[in-house]
């Protein structure tokens, strides 16, 4: 094992955020587990490797006071997030808002706060836990979607931006995962979307197989790797349907993708 390091986890009450804060207290790092509510035993919130604390990676106000209180770190793993279905056709906009506030601004949030400290230094790591569905959208998606296509933007900007400094940059890309995300209010949209409602549902299911989602650990454990490991390439495409959905990407273009990935979940809308 790598040295043991200091890693703030944001989202660590529940799926990747929770499997992640284990892993890494398994493997001898000291973890700060922080979540908008406080940890209970069962995740982690007492442990002589896991120092739990409450975060709102939606307020300037909590991430200094937290970031202020831990004190020095080694890395940061940018996991909270929400999420939220609907047409793009009247979405309401305090909603997109919203899960930006989240899932991207929060993660700005933590890498503004400690970024001045690590380029005097010259070292930190920032892994920021992407999707697919931050390389491709999907319909009723759309703002969940667009919240990780411009995680991955600022990512990508940051990591020519921060590496001269010696601070590594790294995006977790996990497919169809059991993860815990908050849920926001579903927008059904206009009653004439209810058919792309019906065939939609499901769509995840039909590219994983009947057994669903994979757990949370592979995630955790690919973002260990990502922490142990300099090498680890700038993205980290987790599980077989990312690896193919984001293989396919990369090899068809836009109507042969489509194409394809309406034949694979039967989308005739």
């Amino acid at each position: 094992m790598s040295k043991t390091l200091r890693v703030l986890i944001t989202g660590a009450a529940r799926g990747i955020g929770m499997a992640t804060a284990q892993v890494l207290a398994e493997r001898g790092h000291f973890v700060v587990a922080t979540d908008v509510d406080a940890l209970s035993e069962r995740q982690g919130g007492r442990s002589e490797t896991i120092e739990a604390r409450v975060l709102d990676v939606t307020s300037d106000e909590s991430v200094a006071r937290c970031l202020e209180e831990v004190g020095s770190l080694d890395a940061v793993v940018n996991n909270a997030g929400i999420s939220g279905g609907g047409p793009v056709e009247g979405y309401p906009l305090d909603r997109i808002r919203q899960i930006f506030e989240a899932n991207t601004l929060g993660a700005l949030r933590i890498i503004q706060g400690v970024l001045p400290a690590w380029r005097k230094r010259g070292s930190g790591l920032i892994v920021n836990v992407s999707s697919v569905s931050g390389r491709v959208a999907s319909p009723l998606e759309a703002a969940y979607c667009a919240s990780k296509f411009a995680l991955e933007a600022f990512t990508e900007a940051l990591h020519v931006e921060v590496g001269h400094f010696g601070i590594r940059c790294v995006l977790i890309e996990p497919g169809t995962i059991i993860t815990g995300t908050r849920p926001i209010e579903t927008h059904r949209g206009p009653a004439d979307y209810a058919g792309l409602w019906e065939q939609w549902t499901g769509a995840h299911t039909k590219m994983t197989g009947p057994s669903g989602g994979s757990g949370p650990e592979v995630v955790a454990l690919a973002i260990a790797r990502a922490i142990e490991d300099p090498a680890t390439p700038f993205r980290v495409p987790v599980g077989r349907d990312a690896e193919m959905i984001l293989g396919l990407r990369k090899s068809l273009d836009d109507q042969a993708f489509e194409d394809a990935m309406r034949k694979a979940v039967g989308l005739t809308w």
